[in-house]
């Protein structure tokens, strides 16, 4: 018997419905997945991902899907997306990073091993915009990234997730290198659901609130409307321990340093607030319109370094230690630096505040403002906002009878304000603020696009589906000057540091708008040649006003070897555009080297110092990608296991930090280049690897009845090596270590749902393997990581067929990540290597409830 969703020969009514999904559009005619699904009970779960053509179900797909239902994710527990991706999609990694400057308000995710700018996110099938924020502090895998900030999007907001797991910029565009995320907003015209969430970690830390809330509504007879709202706040965690040096200061009586002086965990976030609305309406005759945006909105607060109160150079002391720094405020000349030793042995902390109190009023040290040292805060308010609308539907007469239309524009912002706090301006003296407003990055986006299908009867075994259209991108990056007093060059800066310290704001120099636009065009085609072959081909070529134009292509096809199992594979080039952010940023942050806090200035690649070292204007990522897979359907059974490569050329990530030498200085001051002066480490981001990426994904899903209950077993595993194959002294041998070593090669999920009249079971096993632990990206900070495995459990009973109770756990047992020796620890204060891929919080419970209505 034929499978009527792939073999059957198309009507044109149903030829509608699939060109519906054109571009990956909205599924305002949600009915015909439904009803597809219903006409074949094989029919498990259908995608638009990956073709432009007919939406299909996963095992007749030519490349591999996932696809991770809306009620699905929100058994994970988390309330944050990107864990509730990766504990269903093992390919899928995030990692924390507690002390990274802007990445501890955005965190980065990765498909396949590659950047989180390598995997093209989508909503509703049209292009997601990039976050403002750019990944300094990454990791290694994500130095200098910037990919979409996938936290936004509320679990209750979506009908599914469909994860693409190859490449496809020939399809899709710019990024689509790893893959493609496209999530899908509900589109419901009735009903909804009220969700409230109570949570908090084994430790007693990280406790979080949720409120979130789902309702259809009908828009005239002949469309909808569906609002999501998503309310939270999260505390912050500790997973730290008091710093050796931090300790030292309290066994000598200071009593002013914090009990954790230095907080490695994650950070606070408040007030998060995200709104999506979706809606469509037919408008007759074959078309129809829609509109889906959002805005959305949080505060996010985390810890940074440690200050200490005898050697912090250009604020405390400028000698190592051996004295404490003194500015003279009046300009009388009786100010000498106050000595931290009587001959070889080291003051008391009562010692020192004596001699502190004996300076003359005219005589300033910071040790008086802050004897126990400090540890600035840092954080910002986070707001993104998108909107897009269109139409489409089928031209019904005249040249283009009988194709399918897709018109839509689209325009996406983000704002990252930042605000750093107890800091100081140490160049200002005694008249430094403590809390700045640092300044702003903001990321705009705007896309249209014009999309077309046309089903051509060639007297093949089904119509052959042509796909074509055009896309036009405005690309803008902004810096925003921060508040004066945060880069303000204070009347003591020949002693002591200008800028708010740990985060300098941005100067007027650096503040600026930068734009860039480019246009598209493509082609694909899809035709089933015989009931048994499935091929398609995709070409594209992108023009951008800044670097020059890329052509690239795919071909992919399917091969029914019988009714249950498949071959398919695919072959594809890709390239990745470095973001207009990326060519333009400019930031200072803090570093640890040998021990010791430094600043390091990450400049635009073209600028006067990093040409110097060896800086060149960012060129596109180009890339090569394999895949060859085997599927099998039958019996309730549902196997894939796809091996893959890929291959990327002139891969961005930020360069190894180098010293600025006085001669340097000199050279610069000589060609005209300003405020060269403070800079002593500069990077800034380079096309300088060559990387071939190699795996294995394995997906299983069985279902049957057990425990007089309904039970559905998946498994997921993933295999990924990543090698260097090019590199240079610019970028270093320790950023090579971090992109080959740092995810762990092998993980796995093994989930078991059941399903009884009133209760439901959710039980996930999730396997981590071995990778390199960092610290604090230090190259002195790192060791082996071993292998863990966790559990995840929710319990759910329905009380009424509104009402739904369930409690559950993630990491059941509280398995504990990768511990830090003893003598790592001492120095930072941390626990856990930061880089471990299960976080370092450990167990965490909650309880929900849930309202259907």
């Amino acid at each position: 018997m034929k499978k009527t969703n792939y073999y059957h020969p198309v009507s044109r009514a149903v030829k509608y419905a699939l060109a519906s999904g054109l571009a990956l559009g909205v599924y305002s005619s949600s009915t015909f997945a439904q009803d597809t699904a219903a006409a074949e009970e094989k029919v498990e779960k259908i995608a638009v991902v990956g073709t432009r053509s007919a939406p299909r179900s996963i095992a007749d797909s030519p490349v591999p899907v996932d696809i991770i239902g809306g009620d699905e994710l929100m058994k994970s527990g988390s309330s944050d997306m990107l864990n509730m991706l990766t504990t269903t999609v093992p390919s899928l990694n995030v990692q924390t990073t507690p002390i990274s400057d802007a990445a501890t308000l955005i965190r980065p995710v990765n498909l396949r091993g590659l950047s989180s700018d390598s995997t093209l996110i989508l909503l509703n099938g049209k292009r997601r915009h990039r976050a403002s924020v750019i990944t300094f502090l990454g990791g290694g895998l994500n130095d200098g990234a910037q990919g979409p900030d996938i936290s936004v999007i509320p679990g209750i907001a979506l009908k599914q997730v469909e994860v693409l797991r190859d490449g496809a910029a020939a399809q899709y565009g710019s990024d689509a290198i790893a893959g493609v995320i496209n999530f899908v907003l509900r589109d419901a015209d009735n009903g909804g659901s009220i969700e409230v969430k109570q949570g908090e970690y084994f430790a007693g830390d990280g406790t979080s609130t949720e409120i979130a809330a789902n309702i259809g509504m009908p828009l005239t007879d002949n469309g909808f409307v569906n609002l999501s709202m998503q309310y939270k706040n999260v505390d912050a965690t500790s997973r730290s321990v008091q710093r050796g040096d931090a300790q030292g200061l309290i066994d000598a009586g200071n009593p002013f340093v914090a009990p954790i002086a230095q907080v490695w965990g994650s950070p606070k976030i408040k007030d998060d607030i995200t709104i999506f609305g979706n809606a469509g309406l037919d408008l007759g005759n074959d078309r129809e319109a829609y509109i889906f945006g959002n805005y959305s909105e949080r505060d996010v607060t985390g810890g940074f370094y440690y200050r200490n109160p005898h050697n912090r150079g250009g604020v405390f002391s400028n000698d190592g230690g051996q004295s404490l720094e003194v500015i003279d405020t009046t300009g009388m000349g009786n100010c000498s630096n106050v000595s931290l030793f009587d001959g070889e042995r080291k003051l008391n902390h009562n010692e020192i505040t004596a001699r502190v109190a004996a300076l003359p009023n005219n005589c300033f040290t910071f040790f008086s403002m802050f004897p126990g040292g400090f540890t600035p805060n840092f954080g910002g308010n986070i707001t993104d906002t998108s909107l897009t609308a269109g139409t489409k539907g089928e031209f019904k007469s005249g040249l283009f009878q009988g194709v399918f239309y897709d018109f839509s524009g689209s325009v996406g912002r983000n704002e990252s304000s930042f605000k750093i706090i107890n800091t100081v301006n140490a160049s200002l003296g005694p008249d430094t603020p403590t809390d700045f407003d640092a300044g702003k990055y903001i990321q705009l986006e705007k896309n249209f696009t014009a999309d077309f299908v046309k089903f051509i009867n060639a007297g093949l075994y089904n119509d052959i589906a042509f796909a074509s259209g055009l896309q036009w991108t405005e690309e803008s990056f902004e810096i925003v000057a921060g508040e004066v007093a945060s880069w303000e060059i204070g009347p003591y800066v020949s002693q002591l540091t200008n800028g708010s310290n740990g985060f300098p704001g941005f100067q007027p120099d650096d503040a600026g708008l930068n734009v860039r636009r480019n246009y598209a065009a493509y082609i694909d085609v899809e035709a089933e040649f015989t009931e048994k072959l499935l091929m398609a081909a995709a070409l594209r070529f992108e023009d951008y006003d800044s670097f020059g134009n890329t052509t690239n292509y795919k071909i992919t096809g399917q091969y029914r070897l019988n009714e249950d199992w498949a071959l398919r594979g695919s072959h594809s080039t890709g390239f990745r555009a470095p973001t207009v952010g990326q060519a333009n940023v400019r930031n200072v942050r803090t570093a640890i080297f040998e021990g010791e806090l430094q600043d390091v200035a990450l400049l635009p690649p073209t600028h006067p110092v990093s040409l110097l070292k060896g800086g060149k204007e960012l060129t596109p990522e180009e890339s090569r990608s394999y895949t060859l897979g085997l599927v099998y359907s039958g019996s309730g059974f549902f196997f894939t296991a796809d091996f893959f490569r890929i291959e990327v050329d002139d891969r961005i990530s930020q360069s190894t930090e180098f010293n600025v030498t006085q001669a340097d200085r000199d050279v610069l001051r000589a060609a005209g280049v300003r405020g060269v002066e403070s800079l002593s480490k500069v990077t800034f981001l380079t096309n300088d690897f060559d990387t071939v990426t190699t795996g294995l994904d394995l997906v299983a899903n069985y279902s049957t009845s057990l425990l007089d209950g309904r039970s559905t077993f998946s498994l997921a595993y993933n295999w990924t090596d990543t090698e260097v194959k090019r590199f240079t002294a610019v970028t270093g041998d320790f950023k090579v270590s971090r992109l080959e070593k740092d995810l762990p090669d092998h993980r796995a999920t093994l989930t078991w749902n059941q399903q009884w009249q009133d209760i439901d079971m959710f039980v996930r096993g999730n396997y981590y393997g071995s990778f390199q632990g960092v610290h604090a990206d230090d190259p002195d900070l790192t060791g082996n990581g071993s292998a863990k495995v966790t559990f995840d459990v929710e319990l759910a009973y329905h009380l009424t067929d509104s009402f739904t109770v369930a409690v559950g756990a993630q990491n059941l047992f509280d398995t504990k990540p990768e511990r830090l020796p003893s003598w790592m620890s001492d120095i930072l204060g941390a626990k856990y290597f930061e880089t471990s891929p299960m976080g370092i919080n450990g167990g965490y419970y909650y309880l929900k409830g849930v309202y259907r209505f």
